[in-house]
């Protein structure tokens, strides 16, 4: 019998992808443009994927309340990585909770010639996801553990993202490194038998589980 409650574990840092409608606008001189758009939106339910089966998550209205209102040290990156593009510290990046989600304005330097790329590709709407990197500090889950509510989430060290395609919870699942650390020995046996057969790996060299979990791991960061 399969123990849902484990859902209620609170893991380390989590990231949540979304399709935003990002906009680009120049900036007061030649070098600098200004980027607008929403790193998450809340009351807005979307599905999710564990070692348990599919589950619904909202975050809440309010969950951003308390940790911006602590002003958060948080970067903007592409795709979780690279330098930073603008900074709260800096003032470079603005973060503010409204009623659509947590929205994000930042001010570039586009004489640097990977901001500018990025830009052009926002620009040229060949990019529309963003994502945001958060610590879960206050969540509610339903008796049966069949939705979470995200009631309040840290995000100072952490950063929004503009990504190229990330695992959407809306469209798309993904299995976390926790996950599967936690998952019984014999479910997690199971999906290593299942992608062996997937993956047509030989018998004589089987997957080890532990290269599994790093996989995942690594697919995480």
């Amino acid at each position: 019998m399969r123990d849902r409650s484990q859902r209620a574990t609170i893991s380390g840092i989590e990231r949540r992808v979304y399709p935003v409608r990002l906009e680009v606008r120049a900036g007061p001189t030649a070098d600098t443009a200004t980027i607008e758009g929403y790193a998450s939106v809340v009351e807005e339910p979307y599905q999710m994927f564990d070692w348990l089966g599919e589950y619904t998550e909202v975050v809440r209205s309010g969950a951003f309340a308390r940790t911006l209102g602590a002003n958060p040290q948080v970067q903007l990156l592409l795709n979780h990585g690279g330098l930073s593009m603008a900074y709260t510290k800096a003032g470079t990046l603005r973060l503010a909770e409204d009623s659509t989600g947590l929205y994000i304005g930042a001010d570039l330097n586009t004489s640097r010639s990977d901001i500018r790329n990025m830009v052009t590709a926002i620009d040229d709407e060949n990019v529309d996801e963003m994502s945001f990197a958060f610590r879960t500090t206050r969540q509610q889950w339903s008796p049966d553990y069949d939705q979470r509510d995200i009631l309040e989430v840290d995000i100072h060290r952490g950063d929004v993202s503009v990504v190229n395609f990330g695992a959407n919870p809306a469209t798309s699942v993904a299995m976390r490194a926790q996950d599967f650390d936690r998952m019984p020995d014999d479910e997690a046996r199971a999906i290593v038998e299942r992608l062996q057969r997937r993956l047509a790996a030989p018998a004589a060299e089987p997957v080890h589980p532990l290269g599994l979990y790093l996989a995942l791991a690594q697919a995480q960061g």
